[in-house]
């Protein structure tokens, strides 16, 4: 069923849904259209699949258009992901042909006469050459720019220059060396998905045993994408530390994004890694897309761990504080502003596995930590992290362009 922006009012109450109303007023019959690299897996599909209904909600006609490539474009383009993360690349005359012959090719298939254009991440990023201006372009980046590769930072600067502003996730991602304007907006995580709605008890216990996780003992889980940023390798060194102390159970639960070509790659290195605990049952692998099984498992898990070495921003960490879930997560990107240290669960050094371990282990502990912690964290999600303060925070933008 859709949802409408009334059904928030429970949550967020009267004076927010109020000033998202009076925002929308001089947007109304107003054409939006986003544009990304893929309709399923990751958190920018996600978002806009509740963000873009409510936006029509609300008066404006929103559409969503997913951007047509090849295997090649998508290696390519998983490449450029990690390069603007700080890795070293090859940027070959062949790779930039691929991207940019790609865009091109795509501006034939769609037709944007919007009134605002708002492109995700760098997949799409020169759509913009290939079409003729006129109206406001905006580039939504969801990655750490914090170190960007700087030839390839370079080369995207070349089509960056024609938008008219840029939108990334937190302060330390602003780069001086362009001119347009750059602003803040957090991601969100949206409290009425199936994903992150309230689940009974019979409905837990059946999803836990199809997916094979017995609740015999503690669950500690990361849910990500198979990704090295994401770093499964040192979970598994960080359960080893608990559990040389403690009983308990890990869980790997990710999916794979259809523009992710290296997800199957990281996957198996981590099963190589985890060989005979997996075997033991003591670490339990799952890769199939449920968004009810993550919710069960943010529910029922004593900790969620986020170990990124690099992280954008990490929607599932505030899913899991939603749930009043402690987290347990490596202090880079955008988890200093979900996780407040010591309040709603705990920031450690990026391969500091020792305090992590310890960390958790406290959490198991002591009941009464936990469940502090869990209340905290869902207070922190409810007052910044909504899908309705990202709604409000977008009809400012626009209302700013037009």
């Amino acid at each position: 069923m859709r949802k409408r922006l009334d059904d928030y009012r429970d949550i967020v109450g009267d004076e927010i849904l109020f000033g998202i109303f009076k925002k929308a007023l001089k947007l109304n019959g107003k054409r939006i259209v986003h544009i990304n690299s893929t309709a399923m897996g990751g958190g920018v599909a996600e978002i806009l699949r509740s963000l873009i209904p409510l936006m029509n909600d609300i008066g404006m006609d929103a559409g969503w258009r997913v951007i047509h490539g090849t295997q090649d474009f998508y290696n390519i383009t998983k490449k450029f992901h990690n390069a603007l993360q700080g890795e070293k690349i090859n940027l070959t005359k062949l790779k930039k042909q691929i991207y940019e012959s790609t865009n091109e090719d795509f501006s034939f298939f769609t037709h944007l006469n919007h009134d605002f254009v708002i492109i995700h991440d760098p997949q799409p990023l020169p759509l913009i050459r290939y079409r003729s201006k006129q109206q406001p372009w905006v580039w939504r980046c969801h990655v750490d720019l914090s170190e960007p590769n700087p030839d390839l930072w370079h080369f995207l600067k070349l089509f960056l220059m024609r938008y008219d502003m840029m939108i990334i996730s937190n302060d330390k991602y602003k780069k001086a060396d362009i001119p347009i304007e750059q602003k803040i907006v957090f991601p969100s995580i949206d409290p009425l998905t199936v994903k992150n709605m309230d689940i009974d008890a019979a409905t837990t216990a059946k999803v836990l045993k199809k997916f094979g996780v017995p609740t015999d003992k503690p669950l500690i889980t990361q849910i990500s994408r198979f990704d090295k940023w994401k770093d499964p390798d040192g979970v598994i060194e960080i359960f080893k530390r608990v559990r040389s102390a403690r009983d308990c159970r890990l869980v790997l639960c990710g999916g794979a994004a259809s523009d992710d070509p290296e997800g199957i790659i990281i996957y198996e290195k981590t099963v190589k890694k985890g060989e005979e605990l997996i075997k033991r049952g003591e670490i339990i692998m799952i890769t199939a897309v449920s968004d009810v099984l993550v919710n069960v498992l943010q529910r029922e898990s004593s900790v969620i761990i986020q170990n990124s070495k690099r992280e954008g921003f990490g929607l599932t960490i505030a899913e899991s504080l939603w749930k009043e879930t402690p987290v347990v997560a490596t202090a880079v990107g955008g988890i200093p502003l979900q996780v407040i240290d010591g309040k709603n669960g705990y920031l450690v050094a990026t391969g500091d596995y020792d305090t992590a371990a310890e960390r958790i282990m406290k959490i198991l502990d002591d009941g009464e930590l936990r469940k502090e912690l869990g209340k905290n964290g869902k207070e922190h999600i409810r007052k910044h992290f909504l899908i309705t303060r990202l709604l409000s925070d977008y009809l400012d933008l626009l209302n700013e362009l037009r």
